[in-house]
Order: structure tokens, then sequence, then C-alpha cells
């Protein structure tokens, strides 16, 4: 039977999750007891090891998703030095707006279209530098880590929730990366990951930022970084059936051979959805350029005359038509664009999706499509 799940988050499941995986969740006990302890320390410890994640990093849990985690970044270690955001996509505007007004820091903006990536090459690296990995509601990714040099001066903030588990990170170029478990690995939502680097500790250690900081930001205590959070002992009350299932899915990646092999079916689902655009002239990808198209976030564009010169709330309206009608017939759900987005697809192609699966929306799609273009 198909699995028709290509939300972009939370995403699907893993292939052969089932409710009794939960079993042994520690429902109904302290997070702070041994037993809540020393599952929370194995969630980051299973972490740091399919990521490949340097022993001198730190590894944390924090409440509110990825977004909780890179505000607690922002809030954390901004401030000291100039800041650089790089801009492609919804989320990335999203940071470039709350250092701006809410910080305050007036930050250098980078901005680029959906489709294209901003020019790597002209980044001042006494600043602070913001950026995603992958925008996913774009469907660009970064096309690799050179541009970010070894000796920098300031600190990169790297938010990556749709890339960790699903593109290679060069962790030498990381100070701080944040992710949630719900994107590539298909976990429960609500929880964040922080990872950071020593000179990123250095900085929170260093630095006291000027304004407020709320309860679940704090990091540091008695003027050193709180440790005992990067050991499990998290800033508030996590949800230990959502630990249980991270747990599951991380021991499905390491089952599937680690990292190297999630990369390797992410690629491969990218790599059908490339083969079926060769051959559709109506679609494209909204990514300018392959070497920037991402593997997770897959975004499609329509190139057809008819759809292209009707008035964008009618487009919007015609992607919107296409995707109900797919997810009604059970072939795919969730794959419109992102709301803030150009009107087009988006489908789910990180690790969790089976390439078979990603052949048979295609087919939905293409035969769906097909048919109201001919009546534009």
């Amino acid at each position: 039977m198909n699995n028709p799940n290509f939300s972009s988050g939370p995403c699907s499941k893993r292939p052969g999750w089932r409710l009794d995986v939960l079993q042994d969740a520690a429902v109904g006990r302290s997070h702070r007891s041994s037993l809540g302890k020393s599952k929370l320390a194995q969630a980051i410890d299973e972490s740091k090891n399919v990521l490949g994640i340097p022993d001198d990093y730190l590894v944390g849990i924090l409440p509110a998703s990825d977004t909780g985690a890179f505000e607690l970044a922002m809030w954390s270690l901004l401030g000291p030095r100039p800041v650089t955001v790089l801009v492609w996509e919804s989320f990335s505007k999203g940071w470039a707006t709350d250092i701006s007004k809410e910080l305050k820091l007036n930050p250098t903006i980078l901005e680029a279209d959906y489709g294209k990536i901003p020019d790597l090459n002209h980044i001042d690296w006494s600043n602070d530098v913001v950026f995603v990995a992958n925008g996913t509601t774009s469907g660009v990714k970064l096309p690799n880590w050179d541009w970010i040099p070894e000796g920098r001066e300031g600190l990169t903030l790297c938010d990556a929730t749709s890339a960790a588990f699903a593109m290679y990170i060069d962790w030498s170029k990381i100070d701080v990366l944040t992710y949630s478990w719900q994107k590539c690995l298909g976990g429960e939502a609500a929880h964040g990951i922080l990872i950071l680097s020593p000179r990123a500790v250095e900085r929170i250690e260093s630095y006291d930022p000027p304004w407020p900081m709320p309860k679940i930001f704090r990091l540091k205590k008695g003027g050193k970084i709180n440790e005992a959070i990067f050991r499990g002992d998290t800033i508030n009350t996590p949800s230990m059936l959502c630990v249980e299932d991270y747990l599951d899915a991380l021991k499905w990646a390491v089952e599937q051979g680690g990292l190297e092999e999630l990369l390797k079916r992410s690629m491969t689902n990218l790599q059908i959805i490339e083969e079926w655009v060769a051959e559709t002239p109506w679609i494209d990808f909204l990514a300018d350029s392959a070497d920037t198209r991402s593997n997770t976030s897959v975004c499609l564009k329509i190139v057809n005359d008819a759809f292209e010169m009707l008035p964008k709330n009618d487009r919007s309206a015609f992607i919107k038509a296409v995707a109900a009608t797919l997810s009604k017939e059970n072939i795919a759900h969730d794959i419109g664009s992102y709301k803030d987005a150009p009107p087009g697809f988006r489908l789910w192609c990180g690790p969790t999706i089976e390439p078979s699966d990603v052949k048979h929306a295609l087919e939905g799609l293409e035969r769906v499509c097909s048919e109201k273009l001919k009546d534009l």
C-alpha cells in the first residue's frame, strides 16, 4: 500500500512505523528521573553518533521545535559583532525580521528571490552570519560549505531543520546549528535540537545580552554554560512520548546504514523527480540551478502559457484544486506550495519517503494536473 504523506513538516513517519514502537516510553514519569534522564541522554548521544557531530560540540533538546531552538540561539549569541543574514525563503526572512525589529541589531541582509540564492562570495566574515542550510519553502539548498572560511572571525548560525539527516554538514564550518526531529526523521513535533561549537560556548560565557532573557532561553548558570542542559536536563518539560518516537527514528536510521544511507535515500527520491521533470514539458523546478536543488523539500512550478497568464489568486486556486484532488484520492497529501511561496507544488522527499511512493505521487500529479491544464 502506498504512503501518501508528503508534508514538509511534520513529515512522514519512517517506513514500517507502528504505534507499538512507543510501548517503552517513559510516560507518567518525570523527565528528571533516572529513567527520563537516561532516555534524553540517549537521544543526545545517538544524534551525535548518526550525524557525526564532533565530541567537543554540545547537543541539547529544547522546546518549541526548530523555531524555538533558533530563536534561543539568536537571542543568546547575537550582539557583540555586526550581523549578516542570508535570505532566500520565508523562514530565513523571518530570522532577518526578528534580528532587525526585535533585537534591533540593524543587520546586513543579502536577499534573493524564491528559486535563487544570495551571492555567497561577498560576505564580510568579521560579522556573525545567519542562514538556512535548506530553504524549506523554496526548494533551494546551499550548494556546498566551501564559501565559509575556516579562519572566520564571526560565528555561523545555521538553521538546518530540513537538511539534518538528509544533507552533508561540514561541522568545521558550523558554530551553531538547529533542527527539529519532526523533519528528516519524521519524529513528532514540538522539540528542537541546538548544537553548539566550542566557539559558540565561548561567546555565550563571555557575553551577556542587553535584552531580557526569557527562562526558556537561558543557557547560563553562574556565568558558565549550563552543561546539564546538554546531558538531558532540559529547560522545560519534554514529551517523553515524543522522545521515545525520536529514539525509534534514530534506531531506524542506524539500521539503514547510518547517515550515508539516509542521504542516498533522499537523493534517490530527488533523482526520480528529476527524471520526471525532464520528460514533462509543463513542469520545472523552482530552484534555478541544479546544484542548489533541494533533495528534501522539492519545490516545483508549472511552466504553461495559459497557467502563467492567470492572476496569482487563480494560479493559487488551481494548485489548491490539484492538491485537494490528490489528497481526496489518497495519492498525495499536503503537496501545495507554502503559503508565502510562488504557486506550485512541494513534495517532501527526505529519507523516510520510499521511492515507490514518489513514483506513485508523480503519476497522480501528472494525470490530475494535465487534465486541469487542458481546461485553461
